[in-house]
């Protein structure tokens, strides 16, 4: 995926920093295709939009940012939470994972670590900023947000009790390639078996 086509939601309660951010990230060729002040707006911008990814501010009136997050998870499952904040301890690193956050960077970072954030968390990746990489919950974060879009639909219909020749006609794939996908998930997840992988995408609200 290259940098123009990675569309991107961007929220933030100080409109000088609103206005930067977006002006940055469009100078580096991200595509801005919303914006927000404030929790439920910045929901309703993800919900509308279905961006590649979220930006969101970790404090914001309405909503907090794992408010946002657990919430779009399950509303817009194909973007990507980029959560950022002035918060850098272990408490923080708990709520980001527990609400589902793909991505992690402390606002004192330089913006070119929001860009890197970005279309790392794009592409499927995990972006935890370096100031944190040496916390205990950071494996753990990667872990939860290893999946694939399409990894993520094949587990979702699996838990809808779907059988593997019926999710490839759904998706308009081989079923050796339904199974490819479930291998792979099981892989990240590490799960032994089917309903193992998709139990734990459960837990970690990476499906509905």
């Amino acid at each position: 995926m290259t940098s123009a086509s990675i569309s991107c939601v961007v929220a933030d309660d100080h409109p000088a920093v609103l206005d930067s951010v977006c002006r940055y990230l469009q100078q580096n060729g991200l595509e801005i295709v919303g914006r927000a002040f404030e929790g439920v707006g910045a929901l309703d911008e993800i919900e509308r939009a279905r961006p590649d990814v979220a930006l969101v501010d970790m404090r914001m009136p309405g909503l907090s940012g794992t408010e946002i997050t657990r919430r779009a998870v399950q509303r817009a499952p194909s973007t990507g939470i980029v959560l950022y904040t002035g918060h850098g301890d272990d408490q923080f690193l708990t709520e980001a994972l527990d609400a589902g956050a793909r991505g992690v960077v402390l606002k004192e970072a330089p913006l070119a670590d929001l860009v890197r954030a970005v279309r790392m968390v794009a592409t499927g990746q995990t972006y935890v900023d370096p100031g944190l990489a040496g916390t205990l919950a950071v494996p753990e974060l990667q872990r939860r947000v290893a999946l694939t879009q399409r990894e993520r639909e094949v587990l979702r219909l699996l838990a809808d009790g779907f059988a593997t020749d019926e999710i490839g006609r759904r998706l308009f794939i081989s079923g050796e390639t339904v199974r490819t996908h479930v291998r792979k998930a099981m892989r990240k997840l590490g799960a032994d078996t089917r309903t193992q992988a998709v139990a734990e995408a459960i837990r970690q609200s990476l499906i509905a």
